[in-house]
């Protein structure tokens, strides 16, 4: 087993990761920019150190030197740009430090989007139809000729990223161009590489992932599904697994083709098999994630197995513990991922001082996150603040403990989305488990019922009081028999 482990992340990941290597008995070395001098991550780990590049903890060179300068002889890249950054993998192989990822052979296939679905067709199995290449915003001319072919809508998306930043949909060909800009755009400022490829939509369509462990020895285990098609802002904001609406045969195939792909691509570590579900049950290949995913504790509630401490067991040379038929999936959870910004403001970051920070509890109900009352959301980073999952028996049960643990969670000094998950999890179309992926142009506001004539009344109440408090003016005065001196008089002395 290893004995010193880089985090080579911030945020919630790089907290996350800190336990699960205290758990282990791994020493940690944390990095950070100045501005995380006091983070949690930095707090947790036995070392740290700054990072003086201007590309922080996006430098993949400065990473690799600070591993090598601490004796670190592992580097766990949590997600984000490092991750999938076959160069970084490659150098750290090169400098005899064992980066957590799927090794740089398999990552450096699969990092080809569009070969990678021809791969999985040429294999036998579904898959969805990408363009024949990927483009920059100028090849104006062969993006639309390549959109004429695939007919439309339209998936605009990163080569980097995927899904996330950089994905747009592109109804019609006066939609594409500038679609297409304001996706390399995003792309470019998030990955640092703005070439985009086209995939032909399926509408309406469900978006479900396979989690998957595989070890150094082709052994390769499923961890059931997850549906993450409810997204705002390109982000998925609420998960829950198992996926609901699915037939068991469904299912079943989803997995199957799961674990066929991943013994394609010769996958190790954690990976992610995402597929597109349409209206009738049948999926469709469409990316590899080959790293741990932000909603990977959705699948661990219903699991069990701590997927931070199967990686850096799998990257040690060790078998997996367990073969499928002992991976058993319990119950239902729900992921909701609260972000720092404004959900009626364009999503605006609202980066500051946390001020009051309130998490709830109760069983099975868990938060991850690196915040605290007092502790600074930064600018330069993702808006995501704490990760909240909750389990139950049945998804009804989770579904009302979700409800209770947001009305719970507290947040002062910064604006959250917490408003807009709370109308999600509550509107009628999440509760029947009948969503798609376009449930993200449903206007929550237009939707929602108006309260009872008592609870309008004492908002009505309560609101006048504020107003009250807001607009007083004080006048401070002092008392006229203050000002008439008779107190100076009645203690002088007499001539």
């Amino acid at each position: 087993m290893f004995k010193k482990l880089l985090i080579a992340n911030r945020g919630e990941i790089a907290v996350r990761i800190a336990r699960t290597c205290r758990d282990l008995g791994i020493s940690t070395v944390a990095v950070y920019e100045v501005g995380d001098m006091g983070a949690l991550h930095v707090r947790l780990a036995d070392e740290a150190f700054m990072l003086t590049s201007a590309q922080g903890y996006r430098d993949p060179r400065e990473l690799l030197a600070v591993a090598q300068r601490s004796g670190a002889d592992v580097i766990h890249p949590g997600y984000g740009l490092v991750s999938e950054d076959v160069g970084f993998e490659q150098a750290c192989e090169a400098a005899g430090i064992t980066p957590i990822g799927p090794g740089s052979g398999p990552l450096a296939q699969v990092r080809d989007r569009v070969e990678a679905i021809t791969r999985v067709g040429a294999a036998g199995l579904p898959t969805t139809q990408p363009s024949s290449r990927s483009f920059a915003p100028e090849d104006g001319a062969a993006l639309l000729a390549e959109a004429d072919q695939l007919g439309y809508p339209l998936v605009v998306k990163s080569c980097a990223g995927g899904r996330g930043r950089g994905t747009a949909i592109a109804r019609t060909a006066d939609d594409l161009l500038a679609v297409v800009r304001r996706s390399s755009a995003q792309a470019q400022a998030a990955y640092r590489d703005g070439q985009i490829y086209l995939e032909a939509a399926i509408l309406p369509s469900r978006y479900i992932e396979v989690p998957i462990l595989g070890d150094v020895f082709g052994n390769v285990i499923h961890m059931g599904d997850r549906d993450g098609s409810i997204q705002r802002n390109t982000r998925k904001v609420v998960t829950e697994a198992p996926a609901p609406g699915l037939s068991s045969s469904d299912r079943e195939a989803i997995w199957q083709s799961a674990l066929t792909i991943a013994r394609l691509f010769a996958l190790r570590g954690a990976c992610t098999i995402e597929f597109v579900v349409d209206s009738t049950g049948r999926h469709f290949f469409t990316e590899v994630k080959p790293r741990i995913q932000v909603e990977h504790l959705v699948t661990e509630m219903i699991s069990r197995i701590d997927v931070v401490r199967e990686q850096i067991r799998i990257a040690a040379g060790l078998p997996l513990e367990r073969s499928q038929d002992q991976v058993y999936l319990e119950g239902h959870a729900i992921f909701c991922r609260v972000n720092a910004e404004d959900p009626w403001h364009g999503y605006l970051p609202s980066p500051g001082r946390i001020g009051s920070f309130q998490l709830p509890g109760g069983p099975n109900v868990r938060v991850d996150t690196y915040a605290y009352a007092g502790a600074e959301v930064p600018v330069r980073y993702d808006s995501l603040l704490a990760k909240l999952v909750v389990w139950g028996a049945t998804r009804e049960e989770t579904i009302q403990r979700t409800q209770r643990a947001l009305q719970e969670i507290r947040i002062g000094g910064i604006q959250t989305n917490l408003s807009l998950i709370r109308l999600i999890i509550a509107h009628a179309e999440f509760v029947s488990g009948s969503y798609t992926t376009e449930f993200s142009r449903v206007r929550l506001l237009d939707a929602l019922p108006l309260p009872p004539a008592e609870r309008l009344r004492d908002l009505a109440a309560i609101a006048a009081l504020a107003f009250l408090q807001h607009t007083q003016t004080v006048h401070p005065a002092i008392p006229q028999a203050y000002t008439s001196g008779w107190h100076r008089e009645s203690r002088r002395l007499p001539d």
